[in-house]
């Protein structure tokens, strides 16, 4: 169950397609000027060194967001999602010399915690719940966090996330009464009741709070688990009436028993999110690829 370790693929190309998610959802939510709850069910270990020796072992930092960091230049325009998290990344990497490789990569937790901490957001005080089972993974998540001083705004526990989530749903409501949250599930699905449990998670959280909004990486694998996943979280969102988006990206050929594709679906995304994505996956596409089957794909409920 804990063979799973993120600081072998941290960086890689699944990362860059859930982060870009990530942040351009982040950044429209977090335009309207009250308080999110942000929630991370596998929140991993919050930041990771992709200059030491698991990421040398792997090289799928260097094959992913290695690919990418030269296009970091200046001031990102608000419009460019690609622009802007790799702006965020440069952020992290303050120390490195001048046109040096970065040396780590921020996890989920981390990232959320820098767009909530913002000079122009931190008023607000947005809140991040942060669940983590695998011990070595929470110890350290645990003292990244301790490191941000951010008192009760972030909390970690060591939990299963699935469960760990229904306790959260639905948000407790702002002092002007309004309920937000951001939901993000990436588990390692190395278990095959990972894509059940997804669905199942995704299903309680409509319930409890439809109006949420539900970020899910997933693996794209032949594996029949991986391949109903996405129907089935389309079918749920279409039963509880909301909005869906689903994007991919596939880097082409990669080493045998390689991750070469992953998918996002977001359930209730902003209305940017497709023409921010079909801007920028095409760049990511072009920088990644392995080959002449790369690709990659923006479908919605549209």
């Amino acid at each position: 169950m804990f063979s799973y370790r993120h600081a072998f693929h941290a960086g890689n190309h699944a990362d860059v397609l859930k982060h870009l998610v990530l942040v351009a959802t982040l950044r429209h939510l977090m335009q309207k000027d009250a308080p999110l709850t942000l929630i991370d069910t596998h929140a991993g270990a919050g930041v990771y060194r992709i200059d030491g020796e698991a990421a040398r072992t792997s090289g799928e930092a260097l094959a992913g967001i290695g690919r990418l960091q030269p296009e970091h230049a200046g001031t990102p325009a608000p419009a460019d999602v690609l622009a802007d998290y790799l702006g965020l990344l440069a952020g992290f990497n303050r120390s490195a010399p001048a046109g040096a490789a970065w040396r780590v990569y921020p996890g989920s937790p981390l990232l959320m915690h820098a767009l909530m901490s913002e000079p122009t957001r931190a008023a607000v005080r947005d809140r991040l719940r942060l669940f983590e089972l695998h011990p070595s993974d929470f110890r350290a998540l645990a003292a990244h966090v301790a490191q941000l001083h951010a008192g009760r705004q972030v909390q970690v526990e060591r939990r299963d996330g699935f469960d760990g989530l229904k306790a959260l749903l639905p948000p407790p409501a702002s002092a002007g009464g309004s309920r937000r949250a951001l939901v993000l599930i990436d588990p390692s699905y190395e278990i095959k009741s990972d894509y059940a449990r997804v669905a199942t998670a995704i299903q309680d959280a409509l319930q409890r709070f439809a109006t949420g909004v539900y970020l899910v990486w997933h693996p794209i694998i032949a594996r029949p688990e991986a391949h109903a996943l996405p129907r089935r979280l389309k079918t749920l969102a279409r039963q509880a009436g909301r909005a869906w988006l689903h994007a991919t990206l596939h880097v082409g050929q990669v080493a045998a028993g390689g991750l070469s594709a992953s998918g996002m679906f977001v359930i209730n995304p902003p209305h940017t999110l497709a023409a921010a994505l079909r801007d920028a996956l095409p760049r990511v596409r072009d920088a990644l690829a392995r080959g002449p089957n790369a690709n990659w794909h923006v479908d919605t409920s549209d």
